[in-house]
């Protein structure tokens, strides 16, 4: 923010969680559904706040293109879900049971603290700056975005 006072304008994107194919967290989720071992995490109470990363790119350009987007904004989707809602609603995608919870306990002892920080934390965020200025989410619905996000085919390498 100490370079906005030297004239430029600045924008702090704040990420939540990216859902996209072929990197980030996505893979990593999908991984105990597609063993048949996937479940809610902890109480699955937790929200999540997510963003599509075709939204997330769309956003930074409208931030770009959009001299009135200026310091923080919130780059998730404007429906956080709680975990276990996320858990159903990846399973019924992916087409692959939900039966296994993972505890509390045994994500902090297979993670230590990183599975309070990466896992069983909770933070419910709203895009209200972006709703404010007008930007159209390509995928507001977890459902939706998981829907299309898991159809997309990666092309065959050349």
């Amino acid at each position: 923010m100490k370079a906005e006072a030297l004239g430029p304008r600045v924008v702090l994107a704040r990420f939540g969680i990216i859902l996209a194919r072929e990197g980030g967290a996505l893979p990593k989720m999908m991984l105990p559904f597609k063993l048949g071992a996937g479940g809610r995490l902890g109480s699955g109470k937790q929200w999540m706040s997510w963003v599509t990363l075709e939204d997330a790119v769309q956003i930074l350009r409208f931030a770009i293109e959009n001299a009135s987007v200026r310091s923080a904004i919130n780059v998730v989707a404007p429906q956080p879900v709680q975990n276990l809602v996320f858990t159903k609603v990846l399973a019924k995608t992916m087409h692959r049971p939900a039966l296994f919870p993972a505890p509390a306990f045994a994500l902090r002892l297979a993670l230590g603290e990183m599975a309070d920080a990466l896992l069983l934390s909770s933070q419910r965020v709203a895009p209200e700056k972006l709703e404010q200025l007008g930007y159209t989410f390509l995928y507001p619905a977890v459902s939706s975005a998981l829907s299309a996000v898991l159809s997309v085919k990666t092309k065959a390498p050349i």
